[in-house]
């Protein structure tokens, strides 16, 4: 589905303030919201195709603290971000009147592509999505889906973004930072070369970081190609963070 138009991007302000309430005292906030194509419209519990989709995740890690109290009285639960967005998310989206669906769960929802669709993003040579302003630190932790589209139920054209009733625009795309930086750092940062344009030695990276060096350097503070990466240093996630994110990688 690379490059798939699969719905459009909207602007929905009444609501996004909604989600935007429901979700800050968690540290997480809507990323963006997608009227989906009807061909490719996930569905609801009642079989019908959802109308709205509002992505739900983080810039940055403001959500880290919230996250780590929970896992603090819910020791030894199996992946545990996870179970803590479900916990957090799910009943957001009942008291929003929605449902909500995750990047764990199956049937697998296309989240890469929602993202870059509702957010105007595209991949890094690393692969991670690159945010103008978050960088490649900011994540989706799931997504809220609407029985009714935003915008008092006016739905946007591919590629337009809806305004106002009966009113569409072009969409603004986002700049992407990758084709502004011209050395790529990301590239060469990694010890074992793992990054390259033809992709990502998955295999190369995870010896790495099981031996001595990889355990003291990347394991520690972080990959390092991602690190090397300029866009979006203020929101770099903390020490804790890093490692249990290093950690679930291998």
């Amino acid at each position: 589905m690379t490059g798939a138009t699969i719905g459009a991007r909207v602007n929905s302000p009444p609501r996004d303030a909604h989600v935007f309430a429901a979700l800050e005292p968690f540290g997480l906030q809507p990323r963006g919201w997608l009227v989906p194509d009807e061909a490719s419209a996930p569905h609801l519990g009642n079989g019908m195709a959802a109308k709205a989709i509002c992505l739900v995740g983080h810039g940055g890690g403001g959500f880290w603290p919230v996250f780590q109290a929970w896992h603090s009285m819910h020791p030894g639960i199996a992946d545990p971000l996870d179970a803590w967005s479900k916990a957090v998310i799910e009943p957001v989206a009942a008291l929003l009147g929605g449902e909500a669906v995750f990047p764990s769960d199956r049937p697998w929802q296309p989240f890469q592509q929602w993202a870059m669709q509702a957010e105007a993003l595209k991949p890094s040579p690393l692969g991670l999505l690159i945010h103008p302003d978050y960088g490649l630190w900011h994540g989706y932790r799931g997504a809220i889906l609407f029985a009714e589209a935003p915008n008092d139920g006016v739905s946007a054209l591919p590629g337009t973004s809806a305004v106002g009733p009966g009113v569409a625009r072009p969409r603004p795309e986002a700049v992407h930072p990758c084709d502004m930086c011209w050395e790529k750092p990301c590239l060469s940062a990694c010890p074992v070369g793992a990054f390259s344009p033809d992709g990502f030695a998955v295999e190369d990276c995870r010896t790495f970081v099981t031996t001595e060096a990889g355990t003291t350097r990347c394991m520690a503070s972080g990959c390092r190609a991602r690190d090397a990466c300029p866009v979006g240093r203020p929101y770099r996630y903390g020490a804790d963070q890093i490692r249990f994110h290093m950690a679930a990688f291998v």
